[in-house]
């Protein structure tokens, strides 16, 4: 009888159809940030950004929780937060031991602010915890237009820089020769990277951001090196991840982000087992990029 509570309410789906009209918006939501991850996401791993990720991921949550304390938009709060630690560990992050000495200072930072921001806020428990683990109904219209906007944003920058960024992340000492701006190449990334975090933590939550920006980047390299692919293969992993983890979320009444989490984590196991048996059988996609920059 237990048993059979556990699995009903993971996978309920007592009046579903009812229940999808509600989270229309999250689903449209989801998938324009499984856009914007999957196009970000082969950029934080070519430029070893993952860690950053996470510090700008606890100061985007101490940026909403901020708003959410002091009744201001919960978005433009944690777009803030963002922008405040991409730009930080922009400037001063040239070198990778810098950044991550950097980003070591700002997480625990962010974090404790944002833990003191929830704990003054005398609101519902369910907008603290949505903060740290996603929630399937809090896109309103208003936040979903905020969503959009920044998405565009972040998606039109991408398109802007992304050949000069290509280059300047494969190898930056020859992108500096031939004279691209590569310090100021990251510095833009960087605040295109904090926007996506901003954005990404509404449905995803701040702990488990790197579901969305960083595992479906990671699972497609694993299966292909080619420029155009993977950013394809990336897009598609991060929307099959979100909106499939807000579906099976909307069964199951539970946070998000479980569902979310396992998703992408199942399509990486899969891809990096397809990368493992290419590998046995001939060079892999690491490979043979590097035979070919070679």
């Amino acid at each position: 009888m237990m048993g059979g509570d556990f699995w009903s309410q993971i996978f309920g789906f007592a009046d579903y159809g009812e229940l999808l009209w509600l989270v229309k918006n999250s689903i449209l939501a989801g998938a324009l940030l499984g856009v914007v991850g999957g196009l970000i996401g082969p950029f934080v791993m070519t430029r070893d950004l993952a860690f950053a990720v996470h510090g700008v991921s606890e100061l985007s949550f101490a940026g909403a929780s901020a708003a959410l304390l002091f009744g201001v938009n919960v978005v433009a709060g944690s777009i803030a937060g963002s922008l405040a630690a991409a730009i930080l560990i922009g400037i001063l992050g040239a070198k990778a031991r810098e950044r991550n000495s950097i980003i070591a200072v700002l997480m625990p930072f962010g974090l404790g602010l944002g833990i003191l921001f929830l704990s003054l806020y005398g609101g519902r428990s369910v907008n603290k915890f949505g903060l740290l683990t996603g929630q399937i109904v809090s896109v309103d219209n208003p936040q979903l237009l905020w969503l959009v906007v920044v998405s565009i944003v972040v998606i039109a920058g991408l398109l802007v820089i992304w050949r000069p960024l290509t280059f300047a992340s494969v190898d930056e000492d020859v992108a500096t020769a031939r004279g691209v701006p590569v310090r100021t190449l990251s510095l833009v990334f960087m605040v295109l990277l904090g926007l996506a975090t901003a954005v990404s933590i509404q449905i995803v939550g701040a702990l488990l951001v790197l579901a969305l920006l960083v595992t479906p980047a990671a699972a497609a390299m694993r299966v292909t090196s080619s420029p155009l692919l993977t950013p394809v293969l990336s897009v598609v992993f991060a929307v099959v991840s979100v909106v499939g983890g807000i579906l099976l979320a909307l069964g199951g009444g539970l946070p998000i982000s479980p569902y979310v989490t396992t998703i992408s984590f199942l399509i990486y196991l899969v891809c990096r087992l397809v990368g493992w048996r290419r590998e046995k059988s001939g060079p892999g996609p690491r490979a043979r990029l590097s035979k070919a920059a070679a």
